[in-house]
């Protein structure tokens, strides 16, 4: 990992398919993509090369942070690429970096590498580590849930 990268790989009881799904349908974005006591409450994009994606993820305390991007690449149930950027409160875009997820079929399982690189500094990119790790812990609760619902995709 270098000072401006962030890397992160997990393991999930669920096929890929499913946990690709998880990651680009608004539906289920909105129930894992935020830390602990966090929600989302507005989520849209088009998961296509080109295509915009727009959330706002709501603190406990009710403080909106608005965020977005464009997603670069999309490979059904193996890539996305995409463009994260944090809206400041004036509007305007703030800091942008790069996501980039890739899905390995375990059979019925699958591996995620997670890496986001483009940070300033090595606060925003521990704190991004710490977020997006308990975004994992509600991913693997979602997945749980919908596998157990007989959802495969």
């Amino acid at each position: 990992m270098t000072r401006n990268e962030l890397t992160l790989t997990r393991v999930f009881n669920a096929p890929c398919s499913l946990v690709f799904a998880c990651w680009t349908e608004d539906r289920h974005i909105r129930q894992w993509s935020a830390p602990h006591g966090f929600t989302i409450p507005y989520s849209e994009g088009k998961a296509v090369a080109g295509g915009a994606w727009r959330a706002c993820m709501k603190k406990p305390d009710g403080t909106e942070l608005w965020l977005g991007g464009v997603y670069k690449q999309v490979v059904l149930n193996e890539l996305l690429v995409m463009t994260h950027v944090w809206e400041q409160p004036d509007g305007k875009p703030g800091e942008e970096t790069l996501v980039t997820v890739r899905f390995e079929d375990l059979g019925g399982k699958t591996r995620i590498h997670f890496t986001q690189a483009g940070f300033g500094s090595l606060e925003s990119r521990d704190g991004h580590a710490e977020g997006w790790s308990e975004c994992f812990e509600r991913l693997e609760s979602l997945l749980s849930k919908l596998s157990n619902m007989g959802i495969k995709s």
